[in-house]
């Protein structure tokens, strides 16, 4: 993929973004109807694309290693971003979003129509696994504990455990995972594919509705901070762990120190609406690296290369 491609890419994502956020500003729309779009996304459209990656995704051996560099940088990640949201003095609903946005990459929106562009068809078997089992696991795993933990009213909230479980990703992955063995009808997984192409444009517009112009000069130097975690530091550590796990052919090393630099996860704004999360902040953060990765992508791969 040249520069230009790739900004371009992340300049589509970018104008939806700004459709939302017109909506807005013309009265269309207003921020609180974010709610409704953020609950077809949870509702509807994840639980469709993850079952459709999981029952689809082949399940081997030497892609564990792939996985393996996924969590490795998420749990490095993760306590760097909780010792700066603690220097940075954040408070708690920010704090959330902040951990969220810096650990967890868009490796599945983002990340397969780019690492198949620069890779080939061939490398989106990693791909997927690095999404599936790194990324949306981790999100399942370990950032709804965190949404829970920094979210807002938590006297109003479920156990932690019976709030995880019940969770549409969670079980959407537990049916993915279940039904593997049988084969979709075609009318399943086009139905399956239809509602997934839901997700990225509405969240997008959501992005938009939340999108707030104070916010980015009010958080800037936390945004800052976050987008060097997110974009520089996470490939780099994946440079440095792929190194030692998947070696430096196959184009194994590529995958993950692509995969690891992809902007924040669009899905935390979801999370961080569903627990209470500064949910203007989740979006800016969203904005600001979707954005600026169409720079650091490219710097990135060159350095893997």
């Amino acid at each position: 993929m040249t520069a230009a491609s790739l900004a371009g890419t992340i300049l589509t994502f970018v104008a939806i973004v700004a459709i939302g956020w017109l909506l807005r500003v013309t009265r269309r729309l207003s921020p609180e109807d974010a709610r409704p779009i953020n609950a077809i996304i949870l509702y509807v459209g994840l639980p469709a694309f993850i079952i459709r990656a999981v029952h689809g995704a082949r399940l081997d051996a030497e892609l564990l290693a792939v996985v393996a560099v996924a969590w490795a940088v998420f749990a490095i990640l993760l306590l760097i971003a909780w010792l700066a949201a603690r220097a940075l003095k954040l408070p708690s609903i920010v704090a959330g979003g902040f951990i969220l946005a810096a650990t967890l990459g868009n490796t599945g929106y983002i990340g397969y129509p780019i690492v198949q562009t620069f890779l080939g068809d061939a490398a989106l078997p990693r791909a997927i696994f690095y999404d599936v089992f790194g990324t949306v696991g981790a999100l399942l795993l370990v950032g709804l504990v965190i949404a829970e933990r920094f979210g807002g009213s938590k006297g109003q909230k479920k156990h932690p455990v019976r709030e995880i479980l019940g969770f549409p990703a969670v079980i959407a992955l537990a049916v993915g995972l279940a039904t593997r063995p049988i084969a979709f009808p075609t009318v399943v997984s086009d139905g399956l594919a239809i509602l997934a192409s839901l997700v990225v444009p509405l969240i997008m517009i959501s992005v938009g509705l939340s999108l707030r112009v104070g916010v980015l000069r009010r958080w800037a130097l936390p945004l800052a901070v976050l987008t060097g975690v997110r974009l520089l530091l996470a490939p780099l550590l994946a440079l440095l762990v792929g190194r030692a796990l998947v070696g430096n052919g196959g184009g194994a090393l590529q995958l993950v120190v692509l995969q690891a630099g992809m902007p924040a996860m669009m899905l935390g704004l979801v999370v961080g609406a569903r627990f209470e999360l500064d949910t203007d902040f989740i979006a800016s953060a969203i904005l600001v690296t979707t954005v600026a990765s169409a720079l650091t992508l490219p710097l990135m791969q060159a350095i893997a290369a």
